[in-house]
């Protein structure tokens, strides 16, 4: 998986399609992010020692790597990310479209 939390990200499939927002949890396992304010799902929640009242929360879904592409910080535009090995054979994410590092 290309992302990494704290990553700003746009979508582009579903029902959120254009909107964006930050990762705040990525899953590996499931090649799935989590996007802050992307995805927002109701969810009953009976009474616990936590929640006394519970009720009904809205929390953030899972959405699939595949329907997100990562923001480029210079153009302010989405992009893909690509690989680079520098000469002390450190790995580096970059933006294929400006050739920047991304983090």
């Amino acid at each position: 998986m290309n992302f990494k939390v704290g990553d700003k990200v746009v979508v582009i499939a579903g029902k959120d399609k254009g909107k964006e927002g930050k990762i705040i949890k990525t899953i590996k396992k499931d090649n799935k992010v989590v996007v802050e304010g992307i995805n927002i799902v109701t969810k009953h929640v009976k009474p616990s020692a936590q929640n006394e009242n519970g009720g009904i929360i809205k929390i953030e879904a899972p959405i699939h790597a595949s329907n997100v592409m990562i923001i480029d910080p210079k153009t302010k535009k989405r992009t893909r990310i690509a690989h680079e090995i520098d000469e002390n054979g450190k790995k580096y994410r970059i933006s294929v479209k400006s050739k920047e590092r991304l983090n």
